[in-house]
């Protein structure tokens, strides 16, 4: 099976979705209220696939809770940093997915791109 960041480098949308626990849940820097389930972070994911450009890991971060994968990326004329964090249920489904995006300017544009892509 492919890890999270296998898929994501791949360009392997549904690959990286199909890692997720049916409960998981996304929480993202641009709204105040989680995602919850397999579904909607699917939904999440896909968009995001759709605003970043010239997504890149740049490292990962490990420990007995969780991955840290550290990115950077573009979103129109912004370039962004960022950080996916990620917790695993006792399966090994990923139950909860982090995203912290830095700077602000480039968060900002990162939440209306996502907006126009979710309706």
């Amino acid at each position: 099976m492919k890890t999270f960041r296998e898929a994501i480098e791949g360009r392997d949308i549904e690959a990286a979705i199909a890692l997720f626990a049916e409960d998981a849940v996304f929480r993202s820097p641009a709204v105040h209220r989680p995602y919850q389930g397999r579904e909607q972070v699917g939904v999440i994911l896909r968009a995001a696939f759709a605003v970043f450009e010239d997504f890149a890991y740049q490292r990962e971060l490990n420990d007995d809770h969780g991955h840290a994968l550290v990115f950077t990326a573009r979103v129109g004329d912004r370039e962004v940093e960022g950080c996916d964090f990620l917790r695993t249920n006792d399966s090994g489904e990923i139950s909860e997915l982090v995203v912290m995006v830095r700077p602000l300017s480039g968060l900002n544009a990162l939440a209306a791109a996502m907006q126009k892509q979710l309706g």
